[in-house]
């Protein structure tokens, strides 16, 4: 089980470390077994939003010593980080861990030295502060998050949720990652698109394409295993070791993704995306999206191109 640990500093905001709570503190849609084990750690006396007080935090010592270390926006970049938690950082990345900060706790990873050399991000509005304050660091002023190997940033709150989806995505893979992001009702990573298979296995890496190809009709596990010329037991057993899934869960989230693109993208109506995406009916097509998501099509539609506006603004 890979360890998430979460630095809570006193003056932080409680929607700073929603994210991360949310996405590493409970099982994702389609559960992967072990998840993550996530912590909070900081000082006991720490108060997040100005009246939350968390119970009985960890110290800094676990912090260190786990596998992803994640340090949210400070309250104020014009005053020094507090010391016990740079110092914190430095060591957790010093002994292996992946260190991410959200939003303007690149401040506390540039007071540490981990991003000297670097590509890194921090809230738009203070990138020119920290790139002339840290001159030693290539700031992206433009990127959502920017995942330099073992050291990642994030700009504002809603960009720190895609980064814990990035994290997520290189644990776990595609399949368990756009099934949060669909749940957490996110654009999705298209720089990721969903694969759910292994390019090393020629059978699956040449079936995919031929889904996308004919998702548009009503294709079962039958149809996949004689394209793949294979029983169905196998195709079950060779979708199982590779993506932990059914066919037919992939089948139908290859159709959810194909209408959440079609939803991001086009006006076209949710009968016919239904027909575009192989549901048959809009009936089926709300069912299953409700299912999936957690919100119909249409209220899917409008969330993604509000939350677009606002990454853009």
């Amino acid at each position: 089980m890979k360890t998430v640990a979460l630095a809570v500093m006193d003056g932080i905001q409680l929607l700073d470390i929603a994210a991360p709570a949310e996405i590493f503190g409970m099982p994702g849609p389609h559960p992967v077994d072990p998840w993550y084990e996530f912590i909070v750690c900081g000082l006991p006396a720490a108060r997040i939003g100005g009246w939350f007080q968390p119970r009985a935090p960890r110290g800094w010592d676990e912090f260190i010593a786990a596998d992803t270390v994640i340090v949210p926006a400070v309250r104020d970049v014009d005053e020094p980080p507090p010391a016990d938690l740079v110092n914190a950082v430095r060591a957790a990345q010093e002994r292996g861990a992946r260190v991410a900060a959200i939003s303007t706790g690149a401040f506390v990873l540039a007071a540490a030295g981990l991003l000297d050399g670097r590509r890194a991000t921090t809230h738009w509005p203070l990138a020119s502060t920290l790139a002339a304050r840290y001159p030693r660091i290539d700031v992206d002023v433009a990127a959502l998050f920017v995942d330099d190997g073992s050291v990642l940033t994030s700009a504002g709150k809603t960009a720190g949720m895609h980064l814990c989806v990035h994290i997520v995505r290189t644990d776990h893979g595609d399949i368990v990652a756009n099934a949060l992001a669909r749940h957490l009702v996110l654009p999705p990573d298209r720089s990721a698109e969903l694969s759910g298979t292994d390019p090393q296995d020629h059978v699956l890496s040449e079936l995919l394409p031929w889904v996308a190809e004919n998702l548009n009709q009503p294709l079962t596990v039958t149809d996949l295993a004689r394209h793949a010329n294979m029983s169905t037991r196998n195709l079950t057993r060779r979708f199982n070791a590779l993506a932990g899934i059914t066919p037919l869960q992939w089948l139908l989230t290859q159709r959810i993704n194909r209408a959440q693109k079609l939803l991001e993208t086009t006006n076209n109506s949710v009968d016919h995306i239904a027909d575009q995406t192989g549901m048959g009916t809009a009936a089926t097509l709300r069912r299953h999206f409700n299912r999936a998501i957690g919100v119909s099509p249409d209220t899917y539609r409008r969330t993604f191109r509000i939350r677009v506006n606002q990454l853009a603004g």
